[in-house]
C-alpha cells in the first residue's frame, strides 16, 4: 500500500534495520512506553503514537527546565523523534472503532495504562488478539495488576521509593538518595523492549502473539539482581553504605570517588598495597596486607587516600595511575565529555527536524547494525500531525 507521509516523516536508514517493514502501536505514554517504542523505532520499526486530539501525551508539558521547542518540552521530544502521531478519542465511538480496525493491522501494541482502564476500553490483549492473533502486546504497570500497590500511580519517584533502591545511593549518614534520572521508567520500558523482541522471535516460528508484561517494581528489583542475591544470602544483612566517599554500599575501599585540586577522581578495585606505593601513602601501611580490612575499615582507608589525592590535579594522578593499570577516571560534566574525543568518535548525537522549522538536538540508538548506528532524521509529531494520512493509508 502506497504511504502518503512526507518525505522524511519515518526518518532516514543507512541500512535495512531488523524491524522494518513492522507498525508499532504506542497508546502509552510519559517515559516507560514511549522508551520502549523509541527503540524499536531505532530498530527500524514504524511507530505509530496514539494520543488524545486535545493536550495529547501528558508528557508535552512535563518540562525538566523551562525550555520548549515548538510548543512541547524537550522530554518529549527527546523520546518521541520519529514517530507518527494519530490523533483519536478514546470516549468517541467513531474514534474507537477506527483505532480497533487499526489494532487489527498493527503487528505490535504498547500500553502503560493503570489496571482496569484498558479493559474498560476494551483494548485489552484478550480482546486484541480476537481480532488479531499474529499481534504481540506489551502492558506496562506500576507495580502488577495484583496485590494493594496495583492501583497506586506508577510513577518514577514511588516506584523508586518502594523498590529499596534509594538506600543504595549515598554515604551511609545520608537518608534514602533517589537516583537523578527516571530509571525505571527507562528500565521498564527497556524491559518490555526485549520482551517484545522475544515474542517477535516466537511470532516468526509459530504464527501466534503474546502478550509481554512488566513493570516499574519489577524493572527495579531486576536492577538491584547482584546485591539482592547477596542480601538473600547472607542473612538478610542490609548493605552499610560507606560513610565516606561512598559509591557501592558492597564493595570495599578504595572504591569511590575523591576531590583532586581541580576536579574529582574515581578510582575503582584496586589493591590497596599497589595503590599506596603509586600514591606514596604510607599511613596505608596497617591496611596492606590485610584484604578484610579493606571492607571493615573502608572509611579510615577512604579518608587516607582522599586527603592524599586532593593534593594534586587529576592529570597529575592519571599520568600515575592509568600507565599501571589501575581502574580510574577523571569525573566529566556534560560539557566536558561532549568535547573529548572519546565521546565524539562514538557520534552519539544528532539534530532532528520538522517541516515547521523545529529542529532540536538529541541522542541516537546506542546500538549499531552491521556497523551502522541508526538515524532518525524527524523530530517528534505535533499532536495528530499524522491523523488524515493514516486514515487514508489504513481505510480508518
Amino acid at each position: 500500500m502506497q504511504q502518503e507521509f512526507p518525505a522524511g516523516a519515518r526518518g532516514s536508514h543507512h541500512a535495512v534495520l531488523p524491524l522494518d517493514g513492522l507498525v508499532v502501536l504506542d497508546m502509552s505514554q510519559f517515559l516507560s512506553g514511549p522508551y520502549c517504542s523509541l527503540r524499536l523505532l531505532d530498530f527500524g520499526a514504524r511507530v505509530i503514537k496514539i494520543e488524545r486530539p486535545q493536550g495529547g501525551d501528558l508528557s508535552r508539558s512535563l518540562y525538566l527546565s523551562d525550555t520548549e521547542i515548538g510548543g512541547d518540552s524537550t522530554i518529549f521530544h527527546a523520546i518521541n523523534r520519529g514517530k507518527e502521531s494519530l490523533a483519536i478519542d478514546l470516549k468517541n465511538p467513531a474514534d474507537l472503532a477506527a483505532l480497533r480496525t487499526l489494532l487489527t493491522k498493527a503487528d505490535v501494541v504498547i500500553q502503560n495504562f493503570r489496571p482496569g482502564v484498558i479493559e474498560r476500553l476494551g483494548l485489552d490483549y484478550a480482546s486484541v488478539r480476537a481480532i488479531n492473533p499474529r499481534v504481540v502486546y506489551a502492558s506496562i504497570t506500576g507495580y502488577g495488576n495484583e496485590g494493594p500497590w496495583a492501583g497506586r500511580p506508577g510513577q518514577d519517584l514511588l516506584a523508586q521509593s518502594r523498590s529499596g533502591v534509594m538506600w543504595l545511593n549515598g554515604d551511609e549518614t545520608q537518608e534514602p538518595v533517589p537516583f537523578g534520572l527516571a530509571i525505571a521508567d527507562m528500565l521498564a520500558g527497556a524491559a518490555a523492549a526485549q520482551g517484545i523482541l522475544a515474542a517477535l522471535v516466537r511470532r516468526g516460528i509459530t504464527g501466534l502473539g503474546s502478550h509481554v508484561e512488566t513493570s516499574l517494581l519489577e524493572a527495579l528489583v531486576d536492577f538491584q539482581f547482584e546485591v539482592l542475591t547477596t542480601f538473600l544470602n547472607d542473612g538478610e544483612r542490609m548493605p552499610r553504605r560507606s560513610s565516606l566517599r561512598s559509591a557501592h554500599a558492597y564493595l570495599a575501599a578504595p572504591y569511590g570517588v575523591y576531590p583532586t585540586r581541580d576536579g574529582f577522581l574515581a578510582i575503582a578495585m584496586t589493591p590497596i598495597a599497589k595503590l599506596a606505593d603509586l600514591l606514596d601513602i604510607a599511613e596505608l601501611a596497617p591496611y596492606r596486607d590485610d584484604p578484610k580490612s579493606w571492607f571493615g575499615a573502608r572509611d579510615e582507608i577512604k579518608a587516607i587516600i582522599a586527603a592524599r589525592v586532593a593534593t594534586e590535579t587529576c592529570d597529575h594522578w592519571l599520568a600515575i595511575l592509568e600507565p599501571a593499570d589501575i581502574w580510574c577516571a577523571k569525573v566529566l560534566a556534560w560539557p566536558e565529555l561532549l568535547h573529548s574525543e572519546g565521546f565524539k568518535v562514538l557520534d552519539m548525537l544528532q539534530t532532528v527536524q520538522r517541516e515547521d522549522d523545529v529542529a532540536i538536538r538529541t541522542t541516537r540508538s546506542p546500538l549499531r547494525f552491521d556497523g551502522v548506528r541508526p538515524q532518525v532524521m524527524r523530530a517528534a509529531p505535533r499532536i495528530g500531525e499524522h491523523t488524515g494520512a493514516i486514515r487514508r493509508e489504513f481505510g480508518l
